[in-house]
């Protein structure tokens, strides 16, 4: 009861939007040319000093993303010109081990996202990324001393783990998997690799942050996350940037590998800058026994297709999603969740909130999916949506496609708005009527926020709280 009371309250902070929309010089700055050409992909290659299969994947993965076609199944990307973007933003600076030697504005950026004051009070480990480049890692040395791996990907790349990384890396989400997949494979730079032994459970979360301050620029983090048998790992991932008025894209690659009675968490808070294009790829294969929590919110970017997917191959090996999503004015976001039923008495839940207001359009879209060998699964999807005014939108497009009788599947969905006598009650107790519907868009979205740790839930209800004001 505390732990809500102390939610409740936090949720009624007022917080300066300058928080989230600000933004630094780009000074001594590199940047490579805009544009997606062979020349450029190899000079990022030289820049990041790749192993030969790397540099190759990368040629490889470029020939992909032009023979693939734009998807046109969903928001349109017609305004996103690849022409425009630069692909690879390197800080002034090179990766810190120690908080006090990263430069200064760099430093301000992070300190006013409260990512060192979290690092100090409730995390194992933190990784911070400004623009395409880490500019900080560091893990807990007890953390350590349990054999646990957290590390910049490409210093893992070239280290003790460089076998482990070419193993593993985009297998689960290959180029082929998508034209922004591919687009990922050739300009990919920064993210983070972490590896629990056997038997491991860490008691507090890992956290990368992932900062974006260049303008017309795109961010390719790779995350690699390897959850060995019988260990347990909750990984907190927060994403922001400032607004301009061109576009920026997102298409970073997670990849996350469950193994045998293994459990991991994976949360994320979103608050990508309105002229973001987030075509983010998640997706996790969880062996038997194991299980898989997604526990995610979406807040920004001006279009969206995010669909985290896990592979259930394992027997009784289990998955659940829990999203909120919020589409303000001039977004279009089209979010949901995958599950693959590939062995016997595996399980999944699907639970999402999607909010749309002043025009915005949310589109909740799912695929679950049951193998004629998956006997005995079971899976459950619901999903809510809360429009906030008569010009907003909401669609639900869920897919299922079952090859097995002996299963137990069910799926709800509902779509409505605010009740007037929910808002004309809170106004006759004192309530005003902008705080009145901020309080029951959070409450709509409290399974998403009780499943976070307290201070990315009061972040979470912030943020709604902005977004209800229209300040975001």
């Amino acid at each position: 009861m505390s732990e809500v009371i102390d939610r409740n309250t936090a949720a009624n902070i007022n917080i300066d939007t300058s928080m989230y929309d600000f933004r630094y010089e780009e000074k001594d700055f590199y940047r490579n040319d805009p544009g997606l050409t062979e020349e450029i992909v190899k000079k990022l290659s030289d820049d990041k000093n790749d192993p030969a299969w790397m540099r190759d994947f990368r040629l490889r993965s470029l020939e992909i993303y032009n023979e693939l076609k734009v998807p046109n199944w969903g928001p349109d990307l017609s305004d996103l010109h690849m022409e425009h973007i630069v692909t690879y933003v390197r800080p002034n600076t090179k990766m810190q081990t120690r908080w006090e030697d990263v430069p200064q504005d760099i430093k301000e950026t992070f300190e006013k996202l409260g990512i060192p004051e979290a690092e100090r009070t409730s995390l194992a480990g933190v990784g911070a990324q400004y623009d395409s480049e880490l500019v900080y890692h560091n893990i807990q040395d007890i953390v350590a001393k349990q054999g646990v791996v957290y590390s910049d990907f490409e210093s893992a790349l070239r280290g003790n783990y460089a076998d482990m990384i070419q193993e593993h890396f985009m297998q689960l989400i290959t180029p082929r998997h998508h034209k922004f997949a591919a687009l990922h494979g050739a300009v990919w730079s920064g993210g983070s690799f972490v590896y629990v032994p056997k038997g491991v459970h860490m008691a507090f979360p890992l956290q990368s942050y992932f900062r974006f301050n260049a303008k017309g620029a795109g961010q390719f983090e790779h995350t690699l996350i390897i959850v060995d048998e019988d260990a347990y790992l909750h990984f907190i991932e927060g994403c922001s940037a400032p607004k301009y008025n061109v576009a920026n894209l997102h298409a970073g690659c997670v990849e996350l590998f469950v193994a045998k009675n293994a459990h991991l968490r994976y949360s994320t808070i979103e608050n990508w800058s309105k002229n973001m294009y987030n075509l983010n790829t998640k997706r996790a294969r969880v062996e038997a026994g194991g299980a898989i929590e997604w526990v995610s919110g979406s807040f920004g970017s001006h279009i969206s297709y995010l669909y985290p997917q896990s592979d259930l191959v394992g027997e009784k090996a289990r998955a659940e999603f829990t999203g909120v999503t919020f589409a303000g004015n001039g977004q279009n976001l089209d979010t949901g969740a995958k599950m693959n039923h590939l062995a016997p008495h595996t399980s999944s839940v699907i639970t999402t909130k999607s909010i749309s207001k002043g025009g915005g359009v949310s589109t909740y879209r799912s695929a679950v999916y049951i193998d004629k060998n998956a006997h005995g699964s079971k899976a459950s999807v619901s999903c809510e949506s809360l429009m906030l005014d008569a010009g907003s939108r909401s669609d639900t497009v869920p897919a299922m496609e079952i090859h097995n009788d002996d299963v137990d599947v069910g799926h709800e969905a509902k779509i409505g708005r605010i009740s007037d006598d929910a808002i004309f009650y809170l106004m006759s107790r004192g309530i005003a009527e902008d705080e009145a519907r901020s309080m029951i868009v959070s409450g709509f979205a409290n399974p998403v926020s009780k499943e976070l740790p307290l201070e990315y839930a009061v972040e979470m209800n912030n943020l709604i709280r902005l977004e209800m004001k229209g300040t975001l």
